[in-house]
């Protein structure tokens, strides 16, 4: 029994990261924490710890005499968080084979991508590209590389948050990441590695530039 709060608590707090995961939760917003407790059916106390463990992971801040809010990021995370997906991403491109199961997964989400632009849910761009990205690991068949990407995952979608135009963007990778898929289907990953570590550093420079006009 008494590791039952525990439980409730730990999976509260997935479901609040899932929220920021999807962009339902940006950089700022603040947590009512009785709109929560009802939101997820949880007690106030079971809340509170589901908020205890994502402050402690730097995902939620408390603030005395103002409750809790989504953490922003700040230029020193925007940096570092960059400096890892180059290190992992482009290695794991460039160590890659053109018949990986994960290449089909990566054009799965850059059909749906492509299907959520003709729609205009630039939001779900951002979910679609954040899956590429996610298959695009698979491709170093390290599932402890996985787990680690998927923590990051949250902390790049508070930084994806930063920006007000999600278009802005988005748009530009949908068909980079087809292109980057053309070079890994021709055996060619070394050049699918240039082409990541191109954009990986496009990508950092329109969030920086977004985070300096805050």
């Amino acid at each position: 029994m008494t590791g039952l709060p525990l439980s409730l608590a730990q999976r509260s707090a997935e479901r609040i990261r899932a929220l920021i995961v999807s962009g339902d939760l940006r950089p700022g917003a603040r947590l009512s924490e009785a709109a929560y407790a009802e939101r997820l059916d949880v007690s106030r106390n079971t809340l509170r710890e589901a908020f205890r463990i994502l402050v402690k992971d730097g995902l939620l801040l408390h603030e005395a005499n103002r409750g809790i809010s989504v953490a922003r990021p700040s230029m020193e995370s925007i940096l570092d968080i960059y400096r890892i997906r180059r290190i992992i991403e482009v290695q794991a491109v460039r160590t890659s084979y053109a018949g990986h199961p994960a290449i089909a997964r990566m054009a799965e989400a850059v059909e749906r991508a492509r299907a959520h632009a003709a729609q205009g849910d630039w939001q779900a761009v951002g979910s679609a590209n954040m899956e590429f990205h996610d298959a695009l690991l698979s491709l170093a068949d390290s599932p402890r590389l996985n787990a680690f990407y998927a923590t990051l995952t949250v902390e790049l979608r508070l930084v994806f948050g930063l920006v007000e135009d999600p278009q802005y963007l988005h748009e530009p990778f949908i068909e980079m990441n087809a292109r980057l898929i053309e070079c890994l289907r021709a055996g060619r990953p070394e050049a699918a590695a240039d082409l990541l570590e191109s954009y990986l550093l496009q990508s950092e420079r329109m969030l920086v530039s977004a985070f300096t006009r805050l």
